[in-house]
């Protein structure tokens, strides 16, 4: 009787493995904007459901490192649901404060731009399954912008005369 018990077991949990789950992937990372309390950057995730029913999203945390310091971290309680046989977009709004920033400008006067580590944890509700958690990491950088970007000027095409 113990052998069919086992038997069943395993069946359950290769059928369970075998079985397709969301897949994500983090399309891209940018500066979003800056205010008085700080810089917000902007994490833009596509999560793809297999499947044909809506699956929530639990949680999305994440860490944000940059120049090997974390900068930042913190959870997204209960963000929405990822849309059926298709990508859903999610965005993920980092805040970081001023003083933070600051600590960086080292890094950002080498290259004008901020190098950035980026993990994150999706956790995601799967029938039968339960709680699921998709990690995610990318390593890039931010160009920031210059002072040509914001007036509209560095074009070398300057009115010439006749």
């Amino acid at each position: 009787m113990s052998g069919l018990i086992d038997k069943a077991k395993m069946f359950v949990a290769e059928k369970i493995a075998d079985m397709p789950k969301p897949e994500a992937s983090i399309e891209d990372v940018d500066l979003k904007g800056v205010n008085r309390e700080g810089v917000t950057y902007n994490a833009k995730l596509g999560i793809m459901n297999p499947y044909s029913q809506s699956i929530p999203i639990c949680e999305i945390s994440y860490v944000l490192r940059c120049d090997g310091r974390e900068i930042v971290s913190g959870n997204i309680a209960d963000p929405g649901s990822i849309r059926g046989k298709e990508t859903t977009m999610v965005e993920v709004p980092m805040k970081v404060p001023h003083n933070i920033i600051v600590s960086l400008v080292r890094d950002i006067f080498r290259d004008w731009d901020i190098d950035y580590e980026l993990q994150i944890g999706l956790i995601i509700d799967l029938p039968i399954i339960g709680n699921f958690t998709i990690p995610l990491s990318s390593k890039g950088e931010i160009k920031l912008p210059s002072i040509k970007d914001f007036f509209g000027g560095g074009g070398d095409d300057e009115d010439k005369k006749e």
